[in-house]
């Protein structure tokens, strides 16, 4: 491969977690300057929460041909490196002496990824419309997935009163899961599917995951950054390096390719999700750290998926971006 070729591909790679990364940016310049308020993000997120990103996954999943479903194998794939990560990064954990209370902290970062928002922008920046179409039915199983697990880890080691039937209705509950399921009711059901449904699909991710994008910005906090221990760095460590390599090893093995392995890889390789402070602040752990590894991965994802996209494209393992 000539230095061309090289630095075309790198430009490539850089083209699809680029602008993502922008503007979560921006959002933290506005909020820097006052423009983007806590309690104007609040609503802001809210509102793409419960009505954007919920409409768009819908659109994408009405769009999925389910009859070949038996044979996509990055859905078991991605199913399957989220359970060997957990376990791995458990085994890690205990190997390493970290307190049982810090343990599933570490443990549910190595895991969870901000595949539904970060992930799902990359895959439109990746691939355009047929991205985010072939990441709806992974978000829905690995977010249903990722709950379950955390809940579960954290009671194990934070002595979590959280029960597994109130995550199980919050699942049930969450505007996400009910756009994607509304989807895949709509596309099995015989009914004809809106041709509306393709641009309306396009549109909403043109608009709503900048938002979300800029509005995680302006959600984060770098006051206890400076705090940031060797644990931060470690759970950074395996979210965006040994987690995304164990995914794609594996999705590899089972025989994923093209499009599919890279929406996989962006998937695996978001920064950690927001929602696992939540979790761990419910627990009564240690809500410091959970935000430093947030923060960290997110402003160091951009140079970790910018390199592995890079990588996969160079091996011609990810399949042509938009």
């Amino acid at each position: 491969m000539s230095v061309s070729d090289t630095l075309a591909l790198f430009y490539a790679a850089l083209a699809v977690s680029l602008p993502t990364f922008a503007w979560v940016v921006l959002g933290v310049v506005l909020r820097m300057v006052g423009v983007l308020r806590p309690a104007l993000n609040a609503k802001l997120s809210r509102i793409a929460f419960m009505t954007g990103l919920p409409l768009m996954l819908f659109a994408g999943a009405a769009q999925v041909d389910y009859s070949h479903l038996g044979s996509a194998l990055y859905l078991l794939a991605g199913v399957l490196a989220t359970l060997l990560t957990l376990v791995l990064a458990w085994y890690y954990s205990r190997w390493r002496g970290h307190p049982r209370a810090l343990r599933g902290i570490f443990v549910q970062a190595a895991f969870r990824s901000n595949l539904a928002i970060v992930g799902v922008a990359m895959t439109f920046s990746a691939y355009g419309e047929r991205g985010p179409v072939l990441a709806a039915l992974p978000i829905a199983l690995m977010t249903v997935l990722y709950n379950i697990l955390a809940v579960w880890v954290l009671n194990s080691t934070l002595g979590s009163s959280t029960t597994i039937r109130s995550v199980l209705l919050g699942i049930v509950r969450n505007p996400l899961i009910i756009g994607i399921s509304a989807g895949v009711l709509l596309s099995v059901s015989g009914l004809p599917v809106p041709a509306v449904l393709r641009p309306l699909g396009s549109g909403l991710s043109t608009f709503f995951l900048p938002l979300v994008l800029v509005c995680i910005g302006a959600s984060m906090n770098f006051s206890h950054l400076y705090k940031a221990g060797g644990l931060t760095w470690e759970s950074s460590l395996w979210r965006l390096c040994v987690a995304p390599l164990l995914g794609i090893l594996l999705a590899w093995t089972m025989g994923v390719r093209d499009e599919q392995l890279g929406v996989m890889f962006l998937l695996l390789a978001a920064p950690v999700a927001a929602s696992s402070h939540v979790m761990v602040v419910a627990a009564r752990g240690d809500g410091t750290l959970a935000a430093n590894i947030i923060v960290l991965t997110t402003l160091l994802s951009l140079v970790t998926i910018t390199l592995g996209f890079f990588l996969l494209s160079a091996l011609s393992l990810v399949g042509q971006t938009a």
